[in-house]
């Protein structure tokens, strides 16, 4: 199968060129999506790579290492991940989220992977997501391994912080949940502890960087791959081995690959179809196509 480039220009009747051979794949059926950051950009979630990304900042991802081993780091984190939920708790899908769905209702897809953290496949109406690293809308004690809601924990932290409330350097939420803060305001928040065991660590039920992604979640994904006609990503430059590994696996046993991204990525040179375009043209042009 040729690889079909279509320019990322503004005119949509040009940016889905290469749509004749994406709608073939998923067309097909037992289409497993893998999709990242770049879906969640039009819900105003800056991705860490792209034009928005918190890699254009000054942000430096939380780690794995800061998180668990500097208590400074992580009341740093919590600090801004208290402001910056409100963000992510009012983020709404957009058409690229509700137009996967469309297909996983259609019967299209065999599997939905995403490395995302902010549920937003899910509220665009998706029923099967394996989220590969995890979900901002729990919590995990890092001490007795009890899982919350993230919401409750906002109540507590509301009513540990009545006044705490500092201008954001930047209005943007970060993918991973918080904002950027001045320094001097961190000393004025209250963490609170896990209410199951009295103790904590809290942390959110995320992977970090640095931290490795659960092995059945990973055997999963590797399963639903082998198993598909099609693998398709969304929104992901893979720059990561976390995601990139899938596309591997699926070039390894012959499984077409389709990319679907703004930019460049990663997986280029392994993928059978190749679309540069917005994913907010091209998957609700391909959901029209496809669902009946």
């Amino acid at each position: 199968m040729g690889r079909v480039t279509a320019p990322s220009a503004v005119d949509p009747a040009v940016a889905v060129a290469g749509l004749d051979e994406l709608a073939a794949l998923v067309g097909n059926g037992n289409t497993v999506v893998l999709s990242g950051a770049g879906l969640s950009t039009d819900s105003g979630i800056p991705d860490y790579r792209g034009a928005t990304g918190a890699r254009q900042r000054r942000h430096t991802p939380m780690t794995w290492q800061t998180f668990t081993r500097d208590p400074q780091g992580r009341h740093r984190y919590w600090a801004r991940s208290f402001v910056g939920w409100r963000q992510i708790e009012q983020a709404r899908p957009n058409a690229g989220h509700r137009a996967v769905a469309a297909l996983e209702h259609a019967g299209l897809l065999g599997g939905l992977i995403t490395q995302n953290v902010d549920g937003l496949h899910q509220a665009g109406g998706a029923t099967d997501v394996l989220e590969l690293h995890g979900g901002l809308d729990r919590t995990v004690c890092l001490a007795c391994g009890d899982v919350a809601d993230r919401a409750a924990l906002d109540v507590r932290l509301r009513e540990a912080n009545p006044g705490f409330r500092p201008e954001p350097l930047d209005d943007r939420v970060n993918p991973d949940g918080d904002v950027e803060l001045p320094e001097s305001a961190l000393d004025e928040f209250v963490m609170v502890d896990c209410l199951a065991c009295g103790g904590g660590p809290l942390k959110p039920d995320v992977v970090f960087f640095g931290e490795t992604v659960p092995p059945e979640r990973v055997a999963r994904s590797y399963e639903l791959v082998t198993c598909a006609r099609s693998l398709v990503v969304l929104g992901s430059s893979l720059t990561v081995m976390s995601g990139f590994r899938f596309v591997l696996r699926a070039a390894k046993e012959g499984i077409p690959v389709a990319i679907v991204n703004s930019g460049p990525t990663r997986g280029d040179d392994k993928a059978d179809v190749r679309v540069d375009a917005p994913l907010g043209t091209v998957l609700p042009a391909l959901a029209r196509r496809l669902v009946r």
